[in-house]
């Protein structure tokens, strides 16, 4: 056999066992007399004792090991006289007795070690050998205990997990979709899911009342750290079923994760409209892991003459506690930042409330101080704090203050990686305004149950018209998302009707899914949770691409595999498409 144990798994109750471990070669130290090696494998390191005295061909050959060779070895379990306390292993070391070579290696383009010298490009391009490293390990490792926990979870609730189709049909809401062409059907496409939204509820429909499945989908979008072009869900349906009912499953499907995963004990969690998070943090899915919530100030800035704020629909702030002490090259550098394309905003006030209780801001030339008092009553200040404000059209400062109370938050060390603050935001709008397509589009999706009191303003006001939408917020990142369904056949072409489908185009489209809601289709809801996305939050990083074994890069590309790629013209031939490819450089 190659191996009796793995190479993380003796200790000193071992002492005097014949054994065979095999592993890589993870260092070598060659001291004269002894050479010692460390062989590795998933589970732990080995050190390997070779003497001289024993055998002088066995220890030539261990001078010839270099990193990452596969390598056999036999030999007896003696006790390390120079113990190592950082490795569960580091009190006893294998003296060989034989080694065999099983395969050679080239000397790696990085370390293999927990601190690497590659970049993340070369070890994208070698993600195999960057898998071996502990830290991408144990990132995996941790999402499969999620991806397990999950399972014993929903199970002992009593969902059953299905695999609905990948090769489906494509829609026009939403995301772009990823489209493959049928070569039995020529000139028709396949694409692929972006969830399987309209498969899970015909599964209700099927009387399937708890539904679930760890499911990959696929969207064609812009990408950065949190988004792949290809993402896992924790995707789950349930009938019979009313908000609440979701809430407190799902809550609890995240009260088991941290506690089995994290060992932390989830108290309850808060929830808040969408109206308030975007009114106090600016962002639907505020991290309130600490506090600075906005408070406007328009009352108490305008009618001095300053044109900034007279001229701003809405003038908003925050209070950064004890942060009084800032420079101004500090501030200076906060400015720096909201003026960044990225943000966009055209500048930042600021006013120290000092410990010795005086008050002196940027705007001292059109602000006494009993004006600035009024604005620390307005922000419930002590003396030690520091008042940071912008102005501005309203939708737009409050995402601009978003941006900067997170950036001073990141400073104060305030986004604690290993604090859970998880949030419900609940009442989202039903639809949003598109300046581009002239139209309302769904802020969720054509299926999502507009709460029944709105139901009339669909037609007089449909901006303002709320959906029975729900988000689950962890630590500033939305982690899950889900509804409550339209199940009535004649309020789902309602909905098509408002979102501008005619009704030929919302038969072409979804007549499968209406034509089921004719055969009994019960009330149902669901939620699905972004697996990718949770799992980078329990492992505390700030990109998905380290949870997912073989990711793309921000260009969509798979720079292991060079995929997508050009194909052979006899396959395109085949697939009845006509393209002009580039020729590969």
């Amino acid at each position: 056999m190659h191996r009796t144990h793995t190479c993380g798994e003796l200790r000193l109750s071992d002492l005097g066992k014949s054994v065979t471990l095999s592993g890589w070669v993870q260092k070598s130290r060659d001291l004269g007399g002894m050479t010692f090696i460390d062989v590795r494998d998933r589970y732990g390191v080995t050190q390997l004792a070779f003497n001289t005295d024993d055998d002088e061909q066995l220890r030539i050959g261990a001078r010839e090991l270099g990193r990452e060779f596969v390598i056999k070895v036999h030999g007896q379990v003696i006790e390390r006289s120079s113990k190592n306390p950082k490795i569960p292993t580091g009190d006893i070391e294998i003296k060989v007795t034989s080694l065999d070579v099983l395969n050679a290696s080239k000397l790696p383009p990085f370390t293999i070690e927990d601190e690497t010298d590659g970049g993340e490009d070369l070890r994208m391009k070698f993600r195999y050998l960057d898998l071996r490293r502990n830290p991408v390990r144990e990132n995996l490792i941790l999402r499969h205990k999620m991806a397990q926990e999950v399972r014993k979870y929903l199970d002992e609730q009593h969902f059953i997990e299905v695999e609905t189709p990948v090769l489906i049909k494509s829609t026009p809401e939403g995301a772009r979709d990823f489209v493959v062409p049928s070569r039995m059907n020529a000139g028709e496409f396949y694409a692929l899911p972006q969830s399987p939204q309209t498969f899970k509820q015909l599964l209700m429909v099927s009387g399937f009342d708890r539904y679930f499945q760890i499911v990959k989908c696929f969207r064609d979008e812009d990408l950065r750290a949190d988004r792949q072009p290809e993402f896992t869900q924790i995707d789950c349906e349930m009938s019979f079923v009313e908000q609440e009912d979701i809430l407190n499953m799902f809550e609890g499907l995240a009260r088991h994760l941290l506690k089995t995963i994290k060992g932390v004990d989830l108290g309850s969690v808060p929830r808040m409209t969408y109206a308030d998070a975007m009114r106090l943090y600016g962002s639907d899915k505020p991290d309130i892991r600490f506090g600075m919530q906005f408070v406007e100030l328009n009352k108490l800035t305008k009618g001095v003459g300053f044109p900034v704020f007279e001229q701003a629909e809405l003038v908003v702030g925050i209070n950064v506690q004890g942060a009084a002490h800032y420079t101004r090259k500090q501030l200076d550098a906060l400015t720096d930042y909201v003026k960044r394309p990225q943000v966009g905003a055209s500048g930042l006030v600021y006013a120290r409330y000092n410990e010795d209780g005086t008050l002196k801001s940027s705007v001292d030339k059109f602000y006494s101080e009993e004006h600035l008092k009024s604005w620390a009553s307005a922000f419930e200040a002590t003396p030690g704090d520091l008042f940071l404000i912008m102005a501005g059209p309203q939708d737009k400062v409050r995402k601009q203050l978003n941006e900067l109370r997170l950036e001073v938050g990141n400073q104060l060390g305030l986004r604690d990686k290993n604090k859970f603050a998880p949030l419900w935001v609940l009442d989202f709008p039903l639809l949003e305004w598109d300046e581009e397509t002239g139209r309302y589009h769904a802020m969720h999706h054509p299926f999502t149950s507009p709460k029944p009191e709105d139901i009339p303003l669909l037609d007089s006001n449909p901006g303002e018209v709320r959906a029975n939408a729900y988000d689950f917020v962890l630590n500033g990142s939305e982690i899950g998302g889900g509804s409550i369904r339209i199940h009535d056949k004649d309020l789902q072409a309602l909905m098509f009707k408002h979102l501008g489908f005619s009704p030929e185009e919302a038969q072409k489209q979804f007549g499968f899914l209406m034509e089921a809601f004719t055969f009994g289709a019960p009330p149902h809801g669901g939620l699905a949770f972004g697996f990718d996305r949770m799992a980078s939050i329990f492992a505390g990083l700030d990109t998905i691409r380290d949870v997912i074994a073989f990711p793309k890069n921000n260009s969509g590309r798979d720079v292991m595999i060079d995929a997508p790629s050009t194909i052979d013209q006899a396959q395109l031939k085949e697939l009845s498409l006509v393209l002009n490819q580039k020729t590969p450089s």
